[in-house]
């Protein structure tokens, strides 16, 4: 049953002969929502299995009122045909099936149709021609200039329902739209498909964050709100399932409609691929050079790793490979040996020594891991696979400093020299900010050749985003599930990096992992105030629009990230290596790209 949410519960007398710009208005919300309209002209532009589209006849020339309209009800759409002008009575409604999304406004139980004229002639109207460009940098006006600002949800459009001002904000573009036939001209691929067939693109139209595979990146607190959904084709085709970051896809038309949370484009028939993109990304240039003058590391989230896990293989190729065994691995979500049956087991042994052997095998480079074992069902992630952070390392390039393997309950604390309590620890497990959360595993290293400076790392998972409101939605700014616990998680992990430093101002730290976070956002800017650590995708230069290690909606972006101290900015080397964010689904060996630097460690 179709779930509706009525703007006015009472129906008003009638409002006669509106036009459909009139009925939209220049707000998200109609002024007309729940009153009777009759008499309202359009040209039907498309037709769908629950409803039809209609074009004004009589457009007002004001950009921020939509000359488009959904009409809903099935049993209507057998009465006209694309290229009718007709005129309709109906009931306004501003339709939601979420309360956290946007209103649509449509007009529902359509009666009295009349169709006045048929095989009308009409055209598409092609974004950034017959309109304007979609706004980038901004989403909304309640934004406040900072789609990620904190404290979230400060203000709903649904009761704020502001002016649209389509030349400024990205929403306000999109709902100036809705209803609309358009054309997206010469479309691009910005993300894979979900399981609905629904995938991101971009037109021929300025965007910014623009990469050199095609994407577009989240720099700063700009998440490319001229970026738009190509949804489930109208004529009931399906959108191709092997889309992929990059592809081109050439032009595509169909109505402007919102749903399940995000303004979207219904194309009227299937999309084709005509150009895909090159999927495979090189291996890493550099290689370690054996000794403290050129030690590699590497972070890894290898997405719910365990012994039966389909994609260990995968992730012993790409080790070997892409990544060339680098000296240490930063790695994340390696599950217990029973993986997500959920049995009491917490050891991970298995897992690892699975991965460990599949290397030494493929490369004859051998390796050997450290790793603390949580409680059981105590850490998050998926149930009963108590994933954990975990080191992968070469004996032959690096060693920990006098091992002494702490509990999932021991305090790791910053002793004279500065060296660690237990190596490896966890820092403050019992902290409530860890609470369902990875807690960060630190552990103290030297080479084997070149020097005795011992150096430190600190492998993170902060918590989930899981919950959080889409960009697209009803909240502004939009809930960033779990950023307060973040940004303390941010707090007491920095604030143990900078007890080191207190007592060796030029010790070498290194903290990577999936911080679950965005480098401008308040955790990550937290963390990098209180720990004195610099960002690597900085110290090594990289460009801004070539940091992203994730795939999300229409967004390249990075919540796997590498600080370090000042010390070792000199010579680093660092690489994004994008072997499954270009790939497409079927290609995909884990939710995340790796990453791997090289440090001169002397």
């Amino acid at each position: 049953m179709k779930l509706q949410f009525l703007v006015s519960c009472l129906i008003s007398p009638l409002a006669a002969a509106l036009t459909i710009a009139e009925i939209n208005g220049n707000r998200y919300l109609s002024s007309y929502a729940g009153k009777n309209v009759t008499g309202v002209e359009g040209l039907v532009t498309a037709v769908g299995s629950s409803g039809f589209y209609l074009r004004s006849t009589k457009p007002d020339r004001n950009s921020a009122t939509s000359e488009g309209l959904y009409i809903f009800g099935k049993s209507a759409v057998s009465s006209v045909s694309v290229g009718d002008v007709v005129t309709i009575d109906g009931l306004v409604e501003e339709y939601r099936s979420n309360k956290d999304y946007v209103y649509l406004t449509e007009i529902s139980s359509p009666k009295n149709i009349v169709v006045k004229s048929s095989d009308n002639k009409f055209k598409p109207k092609v974004i950034g021609k017959d309109t304007g460009n979609p706004p980038g940098k901004q989403f909304s006006k309640l934004d406040d200039g900072n789609v990620f600002a904190v404290p979230n949800n400060e203000s709903l459009i649904s009761v704020s329902n502001p002016k649209l001002q389509p030349n400024t904000y990205g929403l306000d573009f999109w709902k100036s739209l809705v209803g609309e036939l358009v054309t997206v001209p010469k479309a691009y691929a910005l993300s894979r498909p979900n399981n609905f067939g629904d995938f991101w693109v971009r037109g021929n139209w300025k965007v910014s964050g623009l990469n050199k595979h095609g994407g577009l990146t989240m720099v700063g607190n700009d998440a490319n709100p001229e970026a738009i959904i190509i949804g489930s084709p109208l004529d009931g085709t399906k959108n191709p399932s092997d889309t992929k970051l990059g592809d081109y896809v050439g032009d595509i038309t169909g109505v402007v409609s919102y749903a399940f949370g995000f303004y979207r484009i219904l194309p009227l028939t299937a999309t084709k691929v005509s150009k895909p993109s090159n999927a495979e990304h090189p291996a890493v240039s550099f290689t370690s050079k054996g000794s403290c003058k050129g030690i590699t590391v590497a972070d890894y989230n290898t997405e719910n790793l365990n012994p039966a896990s389909a994609h260990l293989p995968l992730v012993i190729k790409q080790i070997v490979e892409k990544l060339r065994t680098p000296d240490l691995l930063f790695l994340q979500e390696v599950q217990d040996n029973s993986g997500a049956t959920n049995d009491g087991v917490v050891s991970a042994n298995q897992t690892l020594a699975a991965l460990a052997d599949g290397i030494e095998e493929s490369s004859g480079v051998v390796y050997e891991w450290a790793e603390v074992e949580p409680d059981n069902n105590e850490d998050g992630g998926q149930p009963g696979g108590n994933i954990r952070q975990a080191y992968l390392y070469r004996p032959d390039r690096v060693e920990l400093v006098k091992p002494n393997q702490g509990g999932p309950n021991d305090v790791n604390a910053v002793v004279d020299g500065p060296s660690l309590k237990f190596n490896p620890g966890r820092i403050d497990p019992a902290n409530p900010a860890w609470d369902d959360s990875r807690k960060p595993l630190v552990a103290e290293w030297k080479p084997v050749k070149g020097t005795n400076k011992s150096f430190f790392t600190v492998n993170v998972h902060f918590g989930s985003k899981g919950g959080s409101t889409s960009l697209h939605g009803d909240a502004r700014t939009p809930v960033n599930k779990g950023v307060e616990k973040r940004t303390k998680q941010s707090e007491i992990t920095a604030n143990f990096i900078a007890e080191i430093l207190k007592k060796d101002k030029k010790a070498h730290v290194i903290a990577a992992g999936d911080f679950n976070e965005f480098a401008a956002v308040a955790p990550l800017q937290t963390f990098v105030k209180t720990s004195g650590l610099v960002d690597v995708d900085e110290a090594a230069k990289i460009p801004e629009t070539e940091r992203y290690t994730y795939l999300f909606d229409s967004n390249c972006q990075a919540l796997d990230h590498m600080y370090i101290s000042k010390e070792l900015r000199r010579s680093v080397k660092y690489e994004h290596l994008h072997i499954n964010t270009w790939q497409n689904t079927a290609g995909e060996v884990s939710d995340h790209d790796p990453s791997v630097a090289m440090f001169d460690l002397c």
